[in-house]
């Protein structure tokens, strides 16, 4: 958002979203710009959390042990749920997965930061790392009998002329519905924030309308941040799940 010729204010609320590099005037490879500051604050604030909570572990645990041992615990449980027992393996990989996402969206709402996972490029590399992953432990697990996930057993032969490719397809097409999903969700969110924000700073008239429903779609913004965080990670515990028991 910025101001006009005529001293208007201009909203544009896609701006918060460029890639803006902090040494250079153009963004390369090795360029350090504001996504790159803002994932590793990221990773600071989320080791933060958990060294600060675990060090003065008590039979009455602090606010912060409390936060800590809770998402732990609600994490292990969705793990071993989903996946049984032997998904528990991956729990480190999947914990990981969970707090990265999370804090990068909710770290997204404080003013003037930037959001990690707005960008596709984060969210598709998080995806592909993921079915890259879980196809390997399928393999790893099952050899080349994991291919009868494309064809289920007692399906009559005609179907499977039907059925396997569109198997083969869906299978194929996780990581692009698994990024898109949560990209688009942070993208989308924020950017209706900046036009209502927008809306109190160029027309004081509306604040005492807009001023209400900017807390309330803040507030549910906040929701959808742990939201999309759970899902994502749902659905990474569902595919793991597949590729352990290769259940459809």
């Amino acid at each position: 958002m910025a101001s006009d010729s005529e001293g208007g204010i201009k909203i544009d609320p896609m701006a918060q979203f460029d890639i803006k590099p902090f040494f250079s005037d153009e963004v390369g490879a090795l360029s350090f710009t504001n996504s790159t500051l803002w994932m590793a604050i990221v990773v600071l604030g989320a080791a933060a959390l958990f060294f600060i909570g675990s060090q003065r572990r008590a039979l009455v645990p602090t606010r912060l042990q409390s936060v800590a041992e809770l998402m732990y615990e609600f994490i292990y449980k969705m793990v071993r749920d989903t996946a049984g027992e032997e998904g528990l393996k991956y729990f480190p990989y999947i914990f990981t997965l969970f707090i990265f996402i999370l804090f990068s969206n909710l770290f997204g709402m404080i003013p003037m930061s930037f959001t990690v996972t707005s960008h596709l490029a984060v969210t598709a590399l998080l995806a592909l790392i993921v079915f890259v992953t879980v196809t390997v432990i399928g393999f790893m697990k099952h050899g080349s009998h994991f291919f009868s996930f494309f064809a289920p057993s007692g399906t009559p032969a005609p179907l499977l002329l039907l059925l396997v490719p569109i198997e083969v397809i869906s299978y194929f097409v996780r990581p692009v519905t698994h990024s898109i999903r949560l990209g688009a969700n942070m993208m989308a969110g924020h950017a209706t924030m900046k036009v209502f924000a927008g809306f109190l700073a160029s027309a004081a008239v509306l604040t005492p309308v807009v001023l209400p429903v900017m807390v309330a779609f803040t507030a549910f913004e906040v929701l959808v941040a742990v939201v999309q965080a759970y899902i994502f990670t749902i659905l990474t515990c569902i595919y793991l799940n597949d590729a352990l028991h290769l259940h459809h």
